[in-house]
């Protein structure tokens, strides 16, 4: 008898395989990050062309073999189809889905990574939201989800360069660390403290990751 799982997740990325299929990575709420073969995916016509794209959020059945896990069903609650037609929002995606990957782990729990890449998605949709906030809130979140990142500047847990941040900035990246993932996006900044926080970012990535990202540098050729 054939052993399903169900899982709620979302795709980080997909790959062409053989002449039809495709091999995505799959951040669930149940499995940690789970790899995934979905058969004939990219035939024309197929039910799962879409649901295996990247940023996809739903509930997925999966098919238990021996050796691999088999899409076999998809209930897409998000597209994020507004990505699909914003070239640069869409860049902030992928990267932010690369960050996700690298950061992920299977078995684990990543219910606070999956929120946090949700949340910072439909973040990327909002107008009124700039692109590089979100994407410090974003970088600084994850940081602090994997205890890489202070809660409070003010500790004097700094890295060279801290020392500088203005109280503005202060607040900001505390209130990033420490928030509830929900409530991540419902603020703004003026532009020099964003520049702040942007370097604080920076460096913590730099120092903690310390890795190039393929689609960080396809965004940074944009701008």
């Amino acid at each position: 008898m054939q052993e399903h799982i169900s899982v709620t997740g979302i795709i980080l990325k997909q790959t062409p395989v053989g002449d039809y299929d495709r091999h995505v990575s799959l951040l669930t709420k149940e499995r940690g990050k789970v790899s995934a073969f979905a058969r004939g995916a990219r035939r024309p016509g197929s039910r799962l062309a879409a649901a295996t794209n990247p940023f996809a959020f739903g509930a997925f059945r999966l098919y238990e073999g021996r050796n691999s896990l088999t899409l076999v069903e998809a209930d897409i609650q998000n597209y994020f189809e507004d990505l699909r037609t914003d070239y640069i929002g869409a860049c902030y995606g992928m990267y932010f889905a690369e960050v996700t990957d690298f950061y992920t782990r299977e078995n684990n729990d990543e219910r606070e990574m999956m929120k946090l890449l949700y949340q910072s998605l439909r973040a990327l949709c909002a107008p009124s939201l700039p692109n590089p906030l979100v994407r410090c809130v974003f970088e600084c979140r994850a940081m602090a989800v994997n205890g890489e990142f202070p809660r409070d500047f003010r500790t004097g847990a700094y890295l060279p360069g801290d020392e500088a941040l203005g109280e503005s900035a202060v607040y900001a990246l505390g209130y990033i660390a420490a928030s509830p993932v929900e409530k991540l996006y419902t603020f703004t900044v003026t532009d020099p403290v964003l520049e702040e926080m942007k370097g604080a970012a920076a460096r913590y990535m730099k120092h903690f990751v310390g890795r190039n990202f393929k689609s960080l540098e396809v965004l940074q050729s944009l701008s």
